[in-house]
């Protein structure tokens, strides 16, 4: 393929590291992809519906009842992990106390987040969520009974799995564990943990955010269980005008950094799951809609939403009910375990590959205006774990990166005879356990 593309190409040699690429596989994820537990899962989700209503204006006084005692029993679940990995785990309950058009009386939102801190960048974050709160029809209805399985027990649930099954090892970067409130009422939740992160000077490289992650039969009659969504914004929303202006002229509508990402998770799912197809959404979320991973996107954070594919609306944001012989409600029968397990697994993999990982490359910058060759350049870094770069390069009518070459510890590399103005180029860093961080595009457009 290479040669039909790219017939009169010639790669630079000069400044190549002599020392062979490392693996582009870690056996580890392969385990991890296996050891996520459909039967834990299911009880997990079975235990967050008995809360009857989890609405952000619910009950918190209640040991049994209401938001306030499902917290309560996430908060327990963390703090058991942690002490059954001997104090992997940092437990803490964020909250702020917030007002708007569907929290009308000031009402406190509480978060609960694990935090399984990096051995070697702490301050380099990843992170897995899912949302703590449901709702029936009426948004305001905070009495109701509201079971909110799939959305979104299945997200919680997948976050506590996944810190199960990850804090069995150590990793490089940090990876933190999120159960959001007040998602339903206004993305609350996701907004102090973004800030937050900026508060604590946390450098999130990826947010993963997970809405609805148990549902295999959809609306249009299909029934899909190996086939996962993952959303990402464009351009991204943080962008100033000034930067807007360069994107204009140089490219990069396609590559933000989450999108950048996005295309990460599924390139690990394609090397380390079996009978999981990725569709890669390029839109921010569904049409017109929109989840917990758009406050850390506002904040500057690469952040995306994975979900099932085939969303059934019958099972959304409804009373439960029958109506004419149809049944209405989001309850534990519209979950299927083996289902939530293999998205779980999908997160828990993407979450260990990066903090296994070097952090992505920083000021990646590309040159070769009215020239033959392309020349990318970034900031050297001193980092322990990175053995090198990889640089990658696709046409730009390709959704995908098509092609790459390793290129050694280095921080420029040139692709003789590569046009610049026919190709998107990026960037990756390279650590010797066979993870690579995300790719980097230049410039402010795919900055991470």
């Amino acid at each position: 393929m290479l040669s039909l593309l790219l017939p009169a190409v010639a790669i630079a040699k000069q400044g190549t590291s002599s020392s062979a690429a490392p693996s582009m596989e870690d056996m580890r994820l392969y385990d991890i992809a296996n050891a996520a537990s459909a039967s834990r899962l299911h009880k997990d989700v079975a235990k967050l519906v008995t809360f009857g209503t989890r609405h952000t204006l619910s009950e918190t006084e209640s040991d049994t009842q209401g938001i306030g005692a499902a917290r309560r029993w996430i908060h327990a679940e963390f703090e058991q992990i942690s002490k059954d990995c001997g104090g992997c785990l940092e437990v803490i309950s964020l909250s702020d106390t917030v007002t708007g058009k569907r929290i009308p009386n000031p009402t406190e939102v509480v978060n609960v987040i694990a935090i399984q801190r990096g051995m070697l960048d702490p301050k380099r974050v990843v992170m897995m969520s899912g949302d703590i709160d449901s709702r029936v029809t009426d948004v305001m209805n905070a009495k109701s009974i509201s079971p909110g399985a799939n959305d979104n027990a299945s997200g919680v649930a997948g976050a506590i799995e996944a810190a199960r099954v990850l804090s069995q090892y150590q990793f490089a970067g940090t990876i933190v564990y999120a159960a959001l409130s007040g998602e339903e009422q206004g993305l609350y939740g996701g907004a102090t943990l973004a800030q937050y992160a900026k508060d604590n000077d946390w450098r999130v490289e990826a947010v993963l955010n997970n809405d609805m992650i148990g549902n295999i039969a959809g609306i249009n009659g299909v029934i899909d269980n190996r086939s996962v969504r993952v959303f990402s914004e464009g351009v991204r929303i943080a962008e100033t005008p000034d930067e807007a202006k360069e994107r204009y002229f140089s490219g990069g509508e396609n590559d933000s950094a989450s999108r950048n990402l996005a295309r990460k998770i599924k390139t690990l799912a394609d090397q380390y799951m079996t009978n999981l197809d990725v569709m890669l959404v390029y839109r921010l979320d569904r049409f017109g809609r929109g989840g917990h991973h758009l406050p850390f996107n506002k904040a500057g954070f690469p952040a995306v939403r994975i979900m099932e594919t085939n969303e059934h609306y019958d099972r959304q944001h409804q009373d439960i009910r029958v109506e004419n012989g149809i049944a209405y409600g989001d309850v534990i029968e519209g979950v299927d375990f083996d289902f939530n397990a293999k998205l779980t697994a999908l997160n828990a993999i993407s979450l260990a590959s990066m903090a296994w990982a070097p952090a992505p490359p920083t000021e990646v910058t590309i040159a070769g205006k009215v020239s033959a060759n392309t020349t990318l350049s970034w900031q050297p870094s001193d980092a322990q774990d990175i053995v090198g770069y990889r640089v990658f390069w696709r046409l730009t009518t390709e959704p995908e990166w098509t092609h790459s070459r390793y290129v050694g510890k280095v921080e420029s590399f040139t692709l003789n005879n590569m046009v610049i103005d026919n190709y998107l180029y990026g960037v990756a860093s390279v650590s010797a356990n066979g993870n690579a961080s995300p790719v980097v595009f230049p410039g402010a457009a795919g900055a991470f």
